[in-house]
This record gives structure tokens, sequence and C-alpha cells, in this order.
């Protein structure tokens, strides 16, 4: 068995073919298995990943772990013979990194926020060449960026980078203990009743035996709680403002779904006549938009950090089109 210390000697070709340890080191502290092997396998799917841990062949000093298993320095992380890992670094077009470079809503030694226009990935893997984060590393003064947290592709607002290891270990310690204040903007088919201001249902991930991942809710799911707001009532369809209070996978998605108001354009969990149009008005795509998130600062005697981000184009255009039909 190859055994590798850190970031230093990443696996080359020779490797893919048998198992090696890989040393987690003291910057990792806290994360998760599934995330530190996403990062370092990055273009092996996601779905063999995760396989990988279901199935033991992934090992944190010797023992079985879970995707949601949180590793520490020093720990030694088996990682198992895998295929179509790659490790040169993907070509991203000028373009790409120049319209995320504009994104961006706000920059100190710490952090790097921006407001992710939909489309764009967090990361690389699972089929998709980069994401964000590979389209702006290395940053100037951060050739290490890391995602505090994560968007789904189609959803557009604010993203958090981490630009040193210590401000990444805060933020994430910050979003696992819900010192997070998350909130969302939807439109999503129907008449939203005023008296419903709380979802609350508990959630699981599945895989299906066509190898898709989606999560459901299922008594023997994770709790869930999500408080719902009206916005503004459209034309059969309604503006809902969201605040999750845990943040499970497809959360909001799944939750709006299964009581009977999917988000409108979500390829996933809305019904198929949902996802392109609502009537004769076209949906361009998932109309989910992360608009807003308050973090405690680093510094307790400063304000919590804000950041927002304005409805983007595509959205916009749907809620004056909507407005018109009505």
């Amino acid at each position: 068995m190859t055994q590798s210390k850190g970031k230093n000697n990443p696996a080359g070709a020779a490797e893919r073919h048998q198992a090696r340890l890989y040393e987690i080191d003291a910057g990792e502290t806290g994360q998760r298995v599934d995330n530190v092997l996403l990062r370092l396998l990055k273009s092996v799917p996601k779905s063999r990943i995760y396989a990988m841990v279901r199935k033991g062949e992934v090992r944190l000093d010797g023992g079985r772990v879970k995707v949601t298993t949180r590793v520490a320095a020093g720990q030694k992380l088996r990682i198992p013979p895998h295929q179509r890992e790659v490790t040169e670094t993907p070509v991203v077009p000028r373009a790409v990194r120049t319209r995320l470079e504009a994104a961006v809503i706000f920059e100190d030694r710490d952090l790097l926020v921006l407001a992710k226009p939909p489309g764009f990935a967090a990361h690389g893997g699972s089929g998709v060449r980069f994401g964000v984060l590979e389209a702006l590393s290395p940053w100037p003064e951060a050739p290490a960026l890391a995602l505090a947290h994560r968007l789904d592709r189609d959803t557009s607002g604010v993203l958090v980078l981490a630009k040193r290891r210590a401000a990444l270990r805060y933020l994430q310690a910050a979003f696992r203990e819900r010192h997070v204040t998350k909130r969302y903007l939807a439109v999503v088919a129907g008449a939203w009743p005023r008296t419903l201001r709380r979802l609350e249902a508990p959630l699981e991930r599945v895989l299906a035996a066509n190898g898709e991942r989606f999560v459901r809710v299922a008594q023997a799911g994770k709790p869930a709680r999500t408080e719902v707001t009206l916005g503004e009532r459209l034309a059969t369809a309604t503006v809902l403002q969201l605040m999750p209070e845990t943040g499970r996978t497809h959360q909001l998605r799944v939750h709006l779904a299964h009581a009977g108001f999917p988000i409108l354009g979500d390829e996933k969990y809305a019904p198929p006549e949902l996802r392109t149009a609502l009537g004769a008005v076209p949906v361009p795509r998932l109309a989910l938009h992360a608009h807003a998130l308050t973090i405690p600062h680093r510094d307790p005697e400063q304000p919590p950090w804000r950041f927002e981000a304005p409805l983007p184009d595509d959205l916009a255009a749907l809620i004056k089109a909507l407005r018109q039909a009505s």
C-alpha cells in the first residue's frame, strides 16, 4: 500500500489501481469524509465515491466511515483503487473566469463572496469539468480557495469561499452549528395558503436503481425545517421567501414539492409540465435564488457579515411575465 501525506503527494496514474493512504492535515480538521474525497478525486463520479464509502472501501484509521464522518489532523484515510482520476488542472475559458470575477460582491483577507450566476456548479466532479472553485483558483493572495458551503448548479445567489484555512474552519463551524441565517427566494406553482408558514418533514437521501441520487420525505430521514413567508401571488404561481433552519440536501426543493407547491423549473422534483413552462410563460431554469446570508463575524466586537445577491435577470423576467399573465 502506498502512503502519501497531505496534498504534496497527489495520486498518479499508477496509484489509481491500488489503495493508498492520505494523511489529513490540520487545515482539513472538521471536514466531512465525502468532501475530502470529492476534492482529492475530482473527476471520479460522485456516485462512485459514495459507493466506495457505502461498501466500506474507504477507511479512516482502519475503521469504516460514513460520508458524514468528520476527519481530524493526523488521521489516515484509505483511498481505494479507482478509475477516471485526473490530476491536471482543468482549462477554464477566460470568459468564464471574467464573468465570475464580475460576480464578486465582497472580499477581505479571509473571504471571497460572489453572487453566483445560474448554470455554474460550486465545484467540479460528476461529469462537471470545473466549477466556481476551479475557475477562480488561484486567487490573488489566496492560492487555495475553499468552499464554505454549496449551491446547486441551477441555483443562483450568495456563495462564500474562504481564502485562508482558519477562515474555512470558522465558516464550516458556523454552518454546522446553525449560526448562519439563510434567506432564499423561490417561485412555486400554485396559490400558497397564507396560513402555511412552516414546513417540517424528515428527509433521507436515496440511491435509485439507475444510479441517480435524490432526496425524499421519510420517517427514517433526518429532521428538516423550513420557515416560509408569502411574498407575492402571481398567475397560478407564488413568490416565496424561505429560511431553512436546517441544511439538508435539496431541502427546499423537496419540502416544497412534498407540500404540493414545487419550484418552477425543478428538473428533479417538479412534474414534467412545470419544468420548462407554466402555461404560456417560459421557465428559464430552477426558480430558486439564494438571496442573503448572515454570518457572525470572526471578531465578536464586529457586526455580523451580511451578504445579499440581487435577483438575476432571468428570474426577474419570469416574475414580470407572470405578473403580466395575472
